[in-house]
């Protein structure tokens, strides 16, 4: 049974407004989070990442540093002005060169299909809660990654309950992607997922 047959599975989040986008990059959040860890685990020089819901760049900063210039950080956000953030921290930083930020649809990441099967690790962190249809952001994400490739996403624990998060997982497994890690990202809740 799919998230659309039973739509009291999901429940769609709102958008965190880009007006608050200063709470989302702090130092006190680089603290909690280590971006850079999280980085150093998952990328490599030269991979192509994309960094689903990558709001003001909190991630993209260090998956830039980490994919260097032989790279390619794609930073996919639905929101205009936070992509307009990302790529001002980006220039200012002189990571720019590595990042390409793409807008995206409420029902659609929309990158083009010849990226299809290019992206070595994929992120959504704190997002997929505000998606309307997560079944069809994980098959999105699953044709953007080379097989094998990484998928990790985490989710606030407050606002996604532990059912909803592994009803998640479970779309995540009918998109094409198979579990490899249940963890804690800090405290909120996170998966690893390789594509098959």
């Amino acid at each position: 049974m799919t998230s659309r047959d039973d739509p009291g599975k999901h429940h769609q989040h709102s958008v965190f407004s880009a007006s608050h986008a200063a709470h989302l990059d702090t130092r006190f959040r680089r603290i909690l989070y280590r971006p850079d860890h999280l980085s150093e685990r998952y990328v490599k020089p030269g991979d192509r990442v994309l960094d689903f819901g990558c709001g003001p760049g909190f991630f993209t900063r260090e998956f830039a540093k980490r994919a260097g210039d032989t790279g390619r950080v794609y930073a996919v956000d639905l929101q205009d002005e936070m992509l307009r953030i990302v790529e001002g921290k980006m220039e200012s930083e002189g990571l720019l060169p590595r990042v390409t930020t793409h807008q995206c649809r409420p029902d659609s990441i929309g990158l083009p299909p010849e990226l299809n099967a290019t992206f070595d690790v994929a992120f959504a962190i704190f997002v997929v809660h505000e998606v309307p249809d997560p079944e069809k952001l994980f098959r999105e994400i699953a044709a953007l990654l080379k097989p094998g490739g990484t998928f990790f996403f985490s989710e606030p624990p407050i606002i996604v309950p532990g059912r909803e998060f592994e009803d998640k997982v479970r779309l995540a497994g009918e998109a094409g992607f198979r579990p490899v890690d249940r963890s804690w990202f800090f405290v909120n809740r996170a998966a690893t997922l390789k594509r098959e």
